[in-house]
């Protein structure tokens, strides 16, 4: 986001589930962030909605707890009291039609503080099963109507559904009483600055893009590997499971992102349109292709950075005999021009041994015959990692001769780190998503069509594991690299997975 960007109009910023833990956690920083980068309005209102009895002084110093806890650097207090001073406490249900009487009361009192501005932000930071009432109550109410020269524009979090039948019928609830215009359906992963930079690599670089498909690319992985457990989620992973939490969502854009065909402009439904061409692309798999195609595991036991993590089926709010996978791996194909043969691997699970999101590209290996009259044996695999978190940058290898008289060949790296090259500030990820709501920029927030393709790609998964009952899921130790069934998923195709800690790391 460059410092110069100019901060948005007048506008109202309502925080359904103002106490939960997604508000303290990221949006307060980000709000704050983003004040300290001068990119809100100067005429904000932020009013936070939850069931809690609590006066707007209380709201604002538990807002500010959170902050001072989840901060990685010192607040700087008079940024703090500006975001603070705007902020307004109403205590209601999100089913209560009274809740939505008195949030329009409130918008008015607070309207003039915005020079007159009707502009609002409903941000649903709520659990699931609360999006469509609280988009129906907000209509009822006559909240989303856009008058002429303002606008109503609501965000939604993930997960949206919980299969393709729920999302396409949340999707239609909702478009019932919005427009695909108001809506903004929110993943955080593409908030992050590489995730925004794939499209940069690949369309910005004159020597990538020729070389991005099936002529010189021999496959993709994708991992988003975690070292957390279940912790205090039980209830909610148990019903899910990392299938559904990461797949159609992080994985599929960060699929998209990489495979897509370059868009006519970096406008919102043009780069939105080529994601989802993407997805619809996307080989779909037969119940017999799950079996071979997909692995699924759940971790035991085991330690992570040193740590004990007791085995999933331990944890609080799990069921004992839970099938619920914590680790998925899966081989997809894209039947299109670009990247017909190139399979795409995608990997994520919890309880991991390292913290790691990253697309590796590898690169087909050059011919061996220059070499066959020397000790070379194999070319090591020109690879392009883009590294999203826990760091953020890009490593490209590729050979070199090791010096003295023997010809041989080792693999040297190319590495860029954003830290080393532009100061950068503190993130949660959600700032650059925020601000473009404000904007009315759509560009990194999913459309209806896109969240179905992406639930196209897992519903034969889901129909398939249905079927079996989790009949011989994997157990892999806390701490590994998951399953080794998920070695074996590459191993048929005579590859290997990238390790997902680095060689030499204690882990367990």
């Amino acid at each position: 986001m460059p410092e110069t960007a100019p901060p948005p109009d007048p506008c109202a910023l309502v925080i359904f589930g103002a106490a939960g833990d997604l508000t303290k956690r990221l949006l307060v920083p980000a709000l704050y962030h983003l004040r300290q980068a001068k990119l809100l309005p100067s005429e904000l209102t932020l009013i936070g909605i939850a069931r809690q009895e609590m006066t707007t002084e209380a709201f604002r110093a538990e807002f500010g707890a959170a902050l001072r806890q989840f901060e990685t650097v010192a607040v700087d207090q008079n940024d703090w009291q500006w975001v603070a001073d705007r902020a307004h406490y109403l205590a209601g249900t999100f089913e209560d039609p009274d809740t939505y009487a008195k949030l329009e009361q409130l918008l008015a009192r607070t309207q003039a503080q915005r020079a007159g501005s009707r502009n609002c932000l409903f941000y649903l930071a709520t659990p699931p099963q609360a999006f469509a009432v609280v988009v129906h109550r907000l209509s009822e109410a006559g909240l989303t109507h856009e008058e002429p020269g303002s606008w109503r524009r609501i965000i939604i979090e993930k997960p949206f559904g919980t299969d393709l039948a729920s999302a396409q019928a949340l999707n239609r609830d909702i478009l019932s009483v919005l427009a695909e215009t108001q809506v903004y359906r929110i993943d955080h992963y593409l908030g992050k600055e590489t995730v925004q930079n794939i499209m940069v690599f690949r369309f910005g670089n004159g020597i990538f893009e020729p070389l991005w498909d099936r002529d010189h690319i021999d496959h993709v992985q994708i991992t988003v590997a975690e070292t957390v457990g279940v912790e205090a989620r039980g209830r909610f992973y148990d019903q899910t499971g990392a299938l559904r939490d990461m797949v159609p969502n992080h994985l599929c854009q960060l699929l998209a992102l990489t495979a897509m065909e370059p868009p006519t402009c970096f406008g919102a439904d043009d780069v939105r349109t080529e994601k989802t061409k993407v997805l619809d692309a996307l080989h779909r798999l037969r119940p017999q292709d799950v079996a071979t195609s997909v692995v699924r595991g759940q971790y035991g036991a085991g330690l992570v950075n040193g740590a004990k993590i007791e085995a999933y089926r331990q944890s609080s709010n799990v069921a004992p005999d839970s099938a619920t996978a914590t680790y998925v791996a899966l081989k997809l194909t894209i039947d299109n021009w670009r990247w017909a043969g190139v399979p795409f691997y995608l990997r994520t699970g919890k309880a991991l041994a390292k913290r790691r999101t990253e697309v590796a590209i590898q690169f087909k290996r050059a011919p061996l015959a220059l070499f066959r009259d020397t000790p070379v044996e194999r070319l090591i695999p020109n690879d392009l990692v883009l590294h999203i978190q826990p760091e953020e940058g890009a490593t490209l290898q590729f050979s070199a001769k090791v010096p003295g008289p023997v010809v041989r060949i080792g693999g040297v790296e190319m590495k860029f780190h954003y830290e080393d090259y532009f100061k950068a500030a503190p993130s949660t990820g959600y700032e650059t998503l925020i601000y473009d709501c404000m904007l009315g920029d759509a560009t990194l927030f999913q459309r209806a069509d896109t969240i179905e393709a992406g639930w196209r790609v897992v519903q034969p998964i889901l129909d398939a594991w249905q079927q079996d009952g989790g009949a011989d899921l994997p157990i892999y130790r806390a701490g590994t690299e998951g399953p080794k069934e998920a070695e074996a998923l590459l191993a048929r195709d005579h590859r290997h997975w990238r390790p997902i800690a680095d060689p030499g790391e204690v882990t367990s």
